[in-house]
């Protein structure tokens, strides 16, 4: 199955700016990344519980969003580790075979070809009217942006840079509302703010229509301040996203200067059939089962 380069993995060392930002946000120098690959490997080795691979590329996986604090990586580590326990019915062992209609078939996640201004990540979730949610329900949109997350885990660029979150609800009714309940909410919630080793810098909600007040009622008891700071609604208004994410970098959909888009989650597939053994790994990882 051959990959379209404009959707693939992108493994290759951090860019030089990328390199810089990670120095003066990240603290990431030579010196103190290998006393924090050292201090967090021991603590991995003291803990009989926990079972991840500690080489150095999957330990700053964790270190780089905690800013090379090796105990909050080790945290880190335990509560995605935890996450995977408590929602073992929806997530234990999933490959993307697993969703593959929802991959090729639906239009519900997307991830742009480029980066933003900031050098981001963008995935972009259509919640609305592209939702049929009679065949795809609440779990299976959840089990798509676990599978994505383990692929940007997998991108140095990603971990240093971030990523940002486009929420589409144009279109959205009441079979969708349905589905976004306060178990869905607070499950999403919960891995974003606790269990997701990414830098998650902006979420944006664009071409909500009025119900969309219902759904923001479900979510928001959960929203941590600090998320609750990074989100932000535009309607169909996108002067401020323009502003936050580069009119240059985005579609037409959101006003950008790029065309709009004619890519969908089915032609990402074939990368995340490629990473398959990656996804495989991640999903060994975590606490280890008691004998």
């Amino acid at each position: 199955m051959s990959i379209d380069p404009r959707y693939r993995q992108q493994t290759e060392p951090p860019s030089p700016v990328a390199v810089e930002q990670a120095k003066n946000e990240l603290r990431e120098t030579p010196e103190l990344v290998q006393s924090s690959l050292a201090e967090l490997r021991k603590l991995l080795d003291e803990d009989a519980t926990l079972h991840f691979k500690t080489d150095d590329d999957t330990l700053l996986i964790f270190l780089r969003p905690c800013k090379f604090y090796a105990q909050s990586a080790y945290e880190l580590m335990k509560r995605a580790a935890d996450f995977k326990v408590k929602y073992a019915s929806t997530i234990k062992d999933l490959m993307p075979d697993d969703e593959k209609a929802t991959l090729l078939d639906h239009k519900i996640v997307n991830v742009l070809a480029n980066r933003d201004q900031h050098g981001r990540r963008v995935l972009i979730a259509n919640l609305g009217s592209c939702w049929d949610t009679k065949n795809i329900s609440g779990d299976q949109v959840f089990r798509l942006f676990y599978m994505i997350h383990i692929l940007a885990m997998g991108e140095p660029e990603t971990q240093i840079r971030g990523v940002v979150v486009i929420l589409d609800f144009d279109g959205l009714g009441m079979k969708q509302v349905a589905q976004l309940t306060p178990s869905f909410s607070m499950r999403l919630l919960s891995f974003i703010q606790e269990a997701m080793p990414l830098r998650l810098k902006e979420v944006h909600i664009v071409r909500q229509p009025f119900i969309f007040n219902v759904v923001w009622k479900v979510f928001s008891p959960f929203i941590q301040q600090k998320l609750k700071g990074r989100i932000h609604f535009h309607g169909s208004k996108y002067k401020d996203l323009h502003a936050m994410m580069g009119k240059e970098q985005l579609p037409g959909e959101y006003g950008g200067d790029l065309a709009k888009l004619d890519y969908s989650s089915k032609d990402w597939y074939p990368t995340l059939k490629a990473c398959e053994s990656q996804i495989r790994e991640w999903n060994t990882w975590g606490r280890k089962e008691s004998t």
